[in-house]
């Protein structure tokens, strides 16, 4: 196994390096190995794969965070896990907001380094924006980040996909986006954010919201909503999950996953939030 500071300096060496360099990036940390969840490889994951009434929420950050100390107080009143697709850029220009959601115990994903448009990137340019933004959110947060990426703008290719892949990385997108960053100026209202959050009700939905919003303006839908989202998905006998169970691939048994499949390097840190009050 590559150990920690061997991965770390290959990781930066891919960021000059052609991709195939690139795809060889091991991707480990000290003494408990970070997983590669290629049995999520090979395809665009928009839902977790599974019978069950469960929903995931994830935010993605770019802007700012405007926002965060809402969402981080209802999830933590509800008791509800979340998990946080954050850009690099936005590590590092708001280390501390980033150190927030790591110390409540929610999972951090990558989102790129700068949110650019991946298609206009070179293959090499996709796999810096990937390992950029990794190190910022090492560096930010004090955790390993998950193995988890969600492409910008949500634009995917096969390609792309199996270049991420590659890199250790499954691409998770969502289920259905609330649109809660448009914000009044876009025609949304707390009300509407609901309503696209339950208009896409399924088993293994995932739900995407945003921290902040563009113009750095005006109110944060999202977490204003977030509240009557976890009410409203529990009261419809949907449980809160959080997304690193589908660090574990489903058993052969239904698609049901084991009730703490978190492995020690990805769980919460004690009196974090876990999603323990059963709908």
């Amino acid at each position: 196994m590559v150990n920690f500071r061997l991965s770390r300096a290959l990781r930066r060496a891919c960021v000059a390096l052609p991709l195939v360099a690139a795809l060889l990036v091991p991707t480990g940390a000290a003494g408990d190995e970070r997983p590669v969840p290629e049995h999520l490889f090979g395809s665009v994951n928009r839902t977790m794969p599974t019978q069950e009434k469960v929903v995931a929420l994830t935010f993605n950050a770019a802007w700012n965070e405007e926002g965060l100390d809402t969402v981080l107080s209802a999830l933590r009143e509800q008791q509800a896990p979340a998990t946080f697709f954050l850009t690099g850029d936005f590590a590092e220009r708001l280390p501390d907001a980033v150190r927030r959601i790591a110390a409540a115990g929610h999972g951090i994903g990558n989102h790129s380094h700068t949110h650019p448009h991946f298609g206009d990137l070179t293959p090499a340019g996709r796999a810096a924006e990937v390992n950029a933004a990794d190190e910022a959110l090492r560096e930010a947060s004090g955790t390993e980040p998950l193995p988890f990426f969600r492409f910008p703008y949500g634009d995917t290719t096969p390609g792309q996909i199996a270049e991420v892949n590659g890199l250790g990385y499954a691409d998770i997108e969502w289920t259905t986006d609330t649109n809660g960053y448009l914000g009044p100026a876009g025609g949304m209202t707390v009300e509407k954010v609901l309503d696209r959050a339950l208009d896409a009700l399924t088993p293994g939905e995932i739900i995407q919201m945003h921290i902040g919003q563009g113009t750095g303006e005006g109110p944060v839908l999202d977490a204003e909503a977030l509240p009557d989202i976890i009410d409203a998905v529990r009261a419809r006998g949907y449980r809160i999950v959080d997304l690193r169970t589908l660090l574990t691939p489903a058993t052969s048994t239904g698609g049901q996953r084991d009730a703490n499949p978190l492995p020690s390097w990805a769980l919460p840190t004690p009196g974090s939030v876990e999603d323990r009050a059963a709908s």
